[in-house]
């Protein structure tokens, strides 16, 4: 019962934010003539001075706001937007979120003993407020909130071979960790030298690093899909950071940016804020070529970041593309590949590679992604006799999936969709798993229609 009250309350949440204020939405997604480094996205205010305001990428004004993804990393600027503008006198406020309503099976065939079912409802809402600062600085806050651990409990959703974190003292094995209720509260400010050049600071408590790709719920190509990647640890576990500071430099294309951050990982309690440490570094580069596509490579010194392996420091290095090809209004395609690795002292040296893409049709999406995975014996708690120190067990899994646009109530889409995952396990994990277990799952996709344009008509033909 309490479950079935929250999911109505963050539906009620993302529809009831759209009647606030007077809307102003706009997009720059369908011209690819305009330079990428002039802001196109000026919107008029309904004030009594008709002056005209300006949301911009929070991290130059001189970039359009499509290009930002999570905390200060960067995707396509062609990437189109799913979400609520409006704005009051000098501000401007943006909601957008994702809500599955699902039932998720891990092992379908019942080959293994480490699949499991249940009812639950991954979900993030997220709000910003911006606004200028003169002619050359932009503020901006951020806040995102979900609801995974009132809904799934404290050990999260079945997920074959997915592990990090801990539940009553234990690492979560073959289990998604829930996000913390609050998973970001962050302020940044941005100030342009020029029209190339800018300088920026992010602080977040808690925020997101500048380490990895635009992560995974955020990225349209994964959007979708309601799952964590399995390789989540190996590439945007730092996403939820209690503590973090990070400065940036852009000239032209290109950014650079350095964080100071906690190591370690959310606790068990998902409503409290953990202290913050700042013992962990990382470091980033980003290029966008073109208006289609956003590159990066990091890397990081991440300290204790499990709390079952307290004296284990990672090394993490992640380098990914993103592309975004728009095909008409509310239809594109758009993937992501992505490496990342994780190195500890006395461990073995492990890897993950992502490959996903979505294709939307007007009401119609289809999905797919694909992992190639190692971990160890024991991250994926196996016996000590089970395997050899520095053993690596390999995982590859491919999930096709697809969702319909139902409906549409008060600028909320709500979407029926489903999907199947086909899990290819190492042979000799196969007494637990079994051979080739196929995971399933059915879903309501709710989450909020495409961003109206400056003349107030939807991309969306709903």
């Amino acid at each position: 019962m309490r479950s079935h009250l929250i999911t109505l309350f963050l539906i009620g949440l993302m529809t009831k934010s759209t009647y606030a204020q007077h809307e102003m939405h706009h997009m720059h997604y369908t011209d690819s003539k305009k330079d990428t480094n002039k802001t196109s996205h000026a919107v008029h205010s309904h004030d009594s001075t008709n002056h005209q305001m300006e949301m911009s990428s929070r991290n130059s004004v001189n970039l359009p706001m499509n290009r930002d993804g999570s905390g200060t990393s960067w995707q396509p600027d062609a990437t189109p937007i799913y979400a609520y503008m409006l704005h009051k006198q000098q501000w401007m406020f943006m909601f957008h979120g994702d809500v599955f309503i699902r039932y998720n099976r891990q092992d379908i065939g019942n080959k293994g003993v480490r699949g499991g079912e249940q009812w639950d409802a991954p979900s993030m809402l997220m709000a910003m407020a911006q606004r200028r600062i003169g002619n050359n600085g932009v503020f901006q806050f951020n806040a995102m909130l979900s609801a995974d651990a009132l809904i799934s409990g404290g050990n999260g959703y079945p997920l074959l071979f997915q592990s990090g974190e801990t539940w009553q003292g234990k690492p979560l094995i073959d289990r998604q960790h829930p996000h913390d209720l609050f998973s970001e509260l962050s302020v940044s400010y941005a100030h342009s030298l020029s029209s190339k050049a800018d300088v920026s600071l992010y602080l977040g408590y808690p925020g997101e690093p500048a380490l990895g790709p635009v992560t995974f719920m955020h990225r349209l190509s994964g959007r979708f899909n309601p799952d964590a990647p399995i390789g989540h640890h190996w590439v945007d576990a730092t996403h939820i950071t209690f503590g973090v500071a990070t400065v940036g430099f852009r000239y032209g294309k290109f950014r650079l940016e350095g964080s100071s951050f906690t190591g370690r990982e959310p606790d068990e309690n998902r409503y409290n804020f953990d202290k913050p440490l700042f013992n962990s570094w990382s470091g980033r580069l980003s290029f966008n070529p073109s208006k289609q596509w956003a590159l990066q490579a990091s890397h990081g010194f991440i300290k204790s970041p499990e709390a079952h392996a307290p004296g284990e420091d990672v090394r993490k290095t992640t380098v990914s593309a993103m592309y975004m090809r728009p095909i008409k209004t509310n239809n594109f395609f758009t993937g992501t590949v992505l490496w990342g690795q994780n190195s500890a002292k006395g461990h073995h040296t492990s890897n993950s590679v992502l490959g996903e893409a979505s294709l939307r049709q007007n009401r119609l999406v289809f999905y797919t992604r694909y992992e190639w995975v190692q971990k160890g014996g024991e991250e994926l708690v196996l016996a000590p006799t089970a395997y050899d120190h520095g053993t690596l067990f390999t995982n590859n899994v491919i999930t096709f999936g697809s969702s319909y646009d139902l409906l549409k109530v008060a600028h909320v889409i709500v979407a029926g969709g489903g999907q199947l995952s086909v899990n290819f396990i190492d042979k000799r994990l196969e007494y637990l798993y079994g051979n080739k277990p196929i995971a399933g799952e059915i879903y309501l996709h709710i989450y909020p229609q495409l961003m109206k344009t400056q003349k107030g008509k939807h991309h969306s033909k709903m």
